[in-house]
């Protein structure tokens, strides 16, 4: 059997799980929104940014330094070394963890006032922090086991975390914070919370059970901080911009004589059209979690031809997929805004940033490689560069074009981060992509957008971009017979 199967069984695994957790997740955001209100969902967002620079630090990069080093020692067939990398990661999770939890406690009376400027957001900075460490625990633990290709016990610890964070979420909005912002947030943060504590012992529990003896012992601090070192400077600097991009936008959006509720219009669309955008993803970001021990493997291996075959079917897969949907959810945008949230306004925003979906969906996966291959200080200056970037343009545009300089900004920095990070992936995989084919997809994507704009039912609008689509792709000989091929292959191994 060839290596292509393993990953491609992984593949649909987490495909499934992926998207059942989407679409809880998405299902449940919407259930936040009629709870709390789009200005609730903002300070709600504000928290979460907050809390995920506190986890961020926390982590300093041992999620994928453990994927990674776990990833190494199994491609050179020493799994027995396994044991004391993640006793290595362990020790520096809980160091870092702990420091982060400590600094988020102390500092969080003045990050709601100062930053979020709202003191109700204090109960829910603390609470964050008391759960930090068990959370940066939990990355070691599923690092291991993505890279371990335990992919069905991963899965399955996964849904019953969703499923735990959000009884506990429901519970506690219903009974303890009706309604009130900052008891809501603690909600949210507790539910998350218990979901993590619970993912924790499950895989721990999972990994003991092994039994798997550990070998003589091995240095790990050497590659660990080699790799997550790095990692946590490009993670805390991204984070660390990404929070104040976040606490600034409504305080700047407040200057735009056009926007009346800049809480309410930077939570939707954060919190109501990015999940919407994002949701088909789902699939993609499993396969990017199995992409980046993979091709670890392969490096440590030497398999280049692997390594070219992989970045090339990825990078494929991956825009004309991330197209498809961008095109469906261009059209179907007010329909499902207003559907879900009853919003005529994040419909419209929907229809701006659906266009730069195959875009981000190939970032997640170019991204994965990337790092993959080892290629984390890279990242680290293309962080640097475009959130700074993006910083500087939403200070400069919100205050003049509101919501519009805001999508600019978005547009600008991440086009810019997509494309040198392309640049290096086909630089180190010797891998060569035709352009013409982006070209084409782009082409039979909006040739089916505008004949899905000619009709008015949502069905048959779906209907004739779909016959359109897949028309324009043979005609112009982006989909061959070769593909079709792969295909019935793939489906053939099942």
């Amino acid at each position: 059997m060839s290596r292509r199967m393993p990953i491609f069984y992984s593949a649909l695994a987490l495909t499934g799980v992926n998207l059942l957790l989407r679409m809880v997740s998405t299902s449940f955001q919407v259930y936040l929104s009629g709870q709390i209100g789009a200005a609730g969902i903002g300070l709600l967002q504000l928290v979460l940014s907050v809390g995920m620079m506190a986890t961020t630090a926390g982590m300093a990069g041992v999620r994928t330094a453990a994927m990674y080093l776990t990833a190494g020692e199994l491609g050179r067939k020493k799994p027995e070394n396994v044991t004391w990398v993640l006793r290595g990661c362990f020790f520096y999770a809980l160091c870092c963890g702990g420091a982060a939890s400590l600094g988020l406690f102390f500092a969080a009376p003045a990050l709601a006032s100062r930053w979020i400027g709202d003191p109700a957001a204090l109960g829910a900075l603390r609470l964050y922090a008391s759960f930090l460490p068990v959370i940066c625990l939990c990355g070691c633990l599923t690092g291991y086991f993505t890279a371990a290709n335990r992919i069905a016990s991963l899965a399955a610890v996964e849904v019953a975390e969703q499923l735990c964070s959000m009884a506990v979420t429901m519970t506690a909005l219903t009974l303890w914070a009706r309604g009130d912002p900052g008891l809501s947030c603690q909600a949210v943060v507790l539910g998350s919370g218990a979901g993590s504590v619970l993912t924790f012992l499950a895989l721990l529990i999972l990994r003991l059970r092994e039994g798997r003896r550990p070998g003589a012992p091995i240095r790990v601090a050497r590659p660990l901080l080699r790799t997550a070192v790095p990692l946590a400077l490009a993670d805390d600097l991204k984070s660390g911009i990404s929070t104040a991009e976040n606490l600034m936008v409504p305080k700047r959006l407040a200057l735009y004589p056009g926007e009346a509720s800049p809480l309410a219009a930077f939570g939707m669309v954060s919190g109501m059209v990015f999940p919407v955008l994002m949701f088909p993803a789902a699939i993609l970001f499993g396969l990017a979690e199995l992409l980046l021990p993979e091709l670890a493997r392969c490096a440590a291996a030497d398999s280049r031809r692997r390594i070219r075959y992989l970045v090339g079917r990825s990078l494929r897969a991956a825009m004309l997929y991330g197209s498809f949907f961008a095109g469906v959810l261009f059209l179907l945008a007010p329909e499902l805004c207003q559907a879900l949230y009853g919003s005529a306004q994040a419909g419209q925003y929907l229809r701006w940033f659906a266009p730069l979906g195959p875009m981000l969906y190939c970032d997640a996966i170019t991204d994965a490689m990337t790092k993959g291959l080892g290629q984390q200080r890279a990242c680290v200056r293309y962080n640097i560069l475009t959130n700074s970037m993006d910083v500087a343009l939403l200070f400069l545009l919100l205050p003049k074009y509101g919501m519009a300089g805001y999508f600019f900004s978005f547009l600008i920095t991440h086009l810019l981060n997509f494309i040198l990070s392309l640049r290096l992936l086909l630089k180190i995989s010797r891998c060569r992509i035709a352009f013409h084919i982006p070209a084409f997809t782009a082409a039979a994507t909006a040739l089916a957008v505008l004949a899905g704009t000619r009709v008015a039912t949502p069905a048959l609008r779906l209907l004739a971009y779909l016959a359109v689509w897949g028309s324009c792709l043979v005609l112009f000989g982006v989909v061959s017979r070769e593909d079709a091929a792969w295909l019935r292959g793939l489906v053939k191994g099942i």
